[in-house]
């Protein structure tokens, strides 16, 4: 097996041992993404003199066992809206094309500070906006598995990246879905913790009440050790809780027997794939078998998440996007005949329809004489699906479901028809408005090969009993670390 092929945990576990350098490790995940990124097209900037230079530091401190973690001279990709310092943060927009950010974002800084090896920023839709990363103005990334099909958004760099060993990890942010979906079209683990556990400073913003970051890997164990390092208050993110961070890893061998996992009638409505269901339906099975209690519960508010979603998240985008007027920083629009006419060019230039779609629903839904209408009702219903979720826990320790109604879905399907767009998020959006942690990992294959994913949910901050019960079923099903086939020697 190749460096690259290998899962962040046993990588460490080797560079632990002195079996191997970090910058062997680096040399043959850059020499992987050489070898495939023409085709994949996962990466939008790559620090391959930096990535080298890191790792070299990272086996200094291996050596003088200085600082040393589990994450230490581990090469990692980046979603392309963290803020990293002289290096491009682009959100892959026009309007960002040459931004470089004076600070790093705390995750970035935190994955420093654990002496992880940064390989450079991953594609994605604009602005966070979409779920196929269709919508990035710089870029075009296609599923792993097939190329005739999307990758998911949307963080679809990030889960394209580990799917095709690119990375060992990789970061992405989840403010409707956009871990847990390219995680599950592209066959790998992701995870979107709570609202408040991970600092969401320096994450260009798309959606406030709704951003969060987390981790992208091949394996359960992985992402409850990039978790471990991001996770914690922040002085800099009034968000951030401070509640305290548990050992995330040694959460995972403990016992599911007895656990009660919830099985919401509402996510298998019509509408989903036969193939995703029958695949769910047989992981749901497997972890009874493990000694756990499947019940059925009742998520009644399930059908108005996506029209609350796309009310307040829209709202947010409005506001927080309209700092990118041409002004301070990011593209401006040249030759204009004053003002006015700089806002109106650079906005219309600058920014990808997806987008402009987003600012003027939410524009739109703050004005005055509809905010009562619709902002305000979207925050009411907001509270209610909350309240489905706090029912839900009272009798059980978590939900188990589908990520997606379907496995990948073709380019162009979908990219002219934005509610059809909007519904493949139907089943990952209610864990937003809640601020819930949630987990895609594989369980399965479609008829055409196209991976398959399963929703583990969890309530507020109770990421070591998501972990537990994805590690569990991950042991038992055996699909940990399926790739797929890219180059001549892997057919």
């Amino acid at each position: 097996m190749e460096l690259f092929e290998c899962s962040l945990e046993e990588l460490a576990g080797m560079l632990a041992q002195k079996e191997i350098s970090s910058v062997e490790v680096t040399r043959s995940v850059l020499g992987r993404i050489a070898a495939v990124e023409d085709r994949i097209g996962a990466y939008l900037a790559l620090d391959e003199a930096g990535a080298l230079a890191q790792a070299e530091e990272a086996d200094r401190r291996r050596a003088g066992d200085e600082g040393v973690t589990p994450l230490t001279g581990i090469p990692i990709g980046l979603k392309d809206l963290l803020s990293t310092r002289d290096f491009k943060t682009t959100c892959a927009s026009k309007m960002l094309a040459d931004y470089r950010p004076e600070y790093d974002a705390t995750v970035v800084t935190r994955l420093k500070q654990a002496g992880a090896v940064l390989l450079g920023k991953l594609n994605m839709d604009e602005f966070a906006m979409g779920s196929s990363t269709e919508n990035s103005a710089l870029k075009k990334t296609v599923n792993p598995w097939d190329f005739s099909k999307v990758p998911g958004g949307s963080s679809g760099g990030s889960a394209a990246a580990v799917a095709a060993a690119e990375a060992i990890a990789t970061l992405g942010s989840d403010t409707g879905g956009s871990i847990r979906q390219p995680a599950s079209f592209c066959g790998v683990v992701g995870l979107k913790p709570s609202y408040g556990r991970v600092s969401r400073y320096g994450l260009v913003a798309f959606a406030s009440s709704l951003d969060q970051i987390g981790p992208v890997t091949l394996t359960v164990a992985d992402a409850a050790l990039l978790l471990q390092a991001i996770a914690g208050v922040d002085p800099r993110d009034s968000t951030a809780v401070a509640t305290p961070v548990p050992d995330y890893c040694a959460a995972l061998k403990k016992e599911i027997r007895g656990l009660k996992l919830g099985v919401p009638r509402e996510y298998f409505a019509a509408g989903l794939d036969p193939e995703v269901e029958a695949a769910v339906r047989l992981a749901i099975t497997q972890l009874e078998g493990l000694g756990a209690e499947i019940v059925e519960i009742s998520l009644p508010h399930t059908d108005y998440a996506v029209a609350t979603y796309y009310l307040l998240a829209t709202a947010e985008a409005s506001s927080n996007l309209a700092r990118y007027d041409g002004v301070k920083y990011g593209f401006r629009a040249a030759d204009c005949d004053g003002l006015k006419e700089m806002y109106f060019r650079t906005r219309a230039q600058g920014f990808g329809s997806e987008v402009k779609r987003r600012i003027m629903l939410g524009t739109y839904a703050l004005s005055s004489g509809y905010y009562d209408a619709y902002y305000r009702k979207a925050q009411q219903v907001r509270t209610l699906i909350r309240r489905d979720f706090d029912a839900a826990f009272d009798s059980c320790d978590a939900i188990v479901s589908p990520v997606c109604p379907t496995p990948a879905f073709a380019f162009g399907e979908k990219i002219d028809d934005p509610l059809a767009m909007y519904l493949s998020d139907i089943l990952t959006i209610p864990v937003n408005l809640a601020g819930l942690p949630a987990l895609s990992l594989p369980c399965g294959f479609s008829g055409a090969g196209l991976p398959i994913g399963f929703q583990v949910i969890a309530a507020p901050f109770a990421e070591e009993t998501l972990l537990r019960v994805a590690w569990h079923y991950e042991q038992q099903a055996g699909w940990v670390g399926k790739r797929p086939q890219l180059t001549e020697e892997e057919v």
